[in-house]
């Protein structure tokens, strides 16, 4: 999916942010940086259609309004509560496309295909309540991906995990951008890891800049040497 933002004014009452303009192409990585208050979550929130803009525009593949977008949230306590298998846990993303809780053979098959994909197929009968921090991740992106597959937007996906499972989360985004050119838009406060990943970079803190990975890292050098 083709992503741009024009013009953008965001916020509740008051704007948070404005003029935020960029655009993404099928199979870019834009990593979402900033402190906060600068604005991050409720950009994300405007994308997805839960706030509407103060002003400007997002266009979709060039239209205004979006069918699907996968969704991971920020990891929540909560979530560790679910009542339910892994594979009902997964296959609970495809209520987008159905009507009920009732699902034919080839939602199941997706399902299946994309928890393989994600190494975690084998816990499929597994209580969702029984996992680690990591594995309830990777269980949870498997649930949006059955919700859309073109444009995934993540917040803060290695919040509270573990250094090996950060590593392994952001090893499955990469795949899924490399592999499958998935549209990925990431909110991170880890610079180095946006920097390892993304291919572009939108940066929050006044004054904002939205630009490729490589201009960022010489915009950010040019700065530290400024400093000398």
């Amino acid at each position: 999916m083709n992503l741009e933002c024009i013009d953008l004014s965001i916020g509740y009452r008051q704007p948070i942010a404005e003029n935020i303009n960029f655009t993404l192409a099928q199979g870019d990585f834009l990593c979402v940086l900033g402190a906060n208050g600068t604005g991050k979550t409720t950009l994300i929130k405007t994308i997805l259609g839960i706030m509407r803009p103060l002003a400007g525009e997002v266009l979709y593949d060039g239209q205004k309004e979006h069918c699907r977008i996968a969704y991971l949230p920020q990891h929540l306590n909560v979530q560790q509560e679910f009542p339910a298998t892994v594979g009902e846990v997964v296959l609970s993303g495809m209520m987008v496309h159905h009507h009920g809780f009732f699902y034919g053979q080839k939602a199941k098959k997706k399902a299946d295909d994309i928890m393989r994909s994600l190494n975690i197929r084998d816990l499929k009968k597994r209580s969702y309540k029984q996992l680690s921090g990591g594995q309830r991740q990777r269980v949870l992106l498997a649930r949006a991906l059955c919700a859309d597959n073109e444009l995934l937007v993540v917040d803060e996906p290695v919040n509270g995990l573990d250094a090996q499972a950060k590593e392994q989360m952001y090893a499955m985004l990469a795949k899924l951008h490399q592999e499958e050119n998935m549209t990925i838009i990431m909110i991170s406060h880890d610079v180095q890891q946006a920097i390892r990943y993304a291919t572009h970079i939108l940066d929050m803190q006044a004054p904002m800049m939205f630009l490729s990975k490589e201009h960022y890292i010489k915009n950010k050098q040019m700065e530290i040497s400024s400093w000398a």
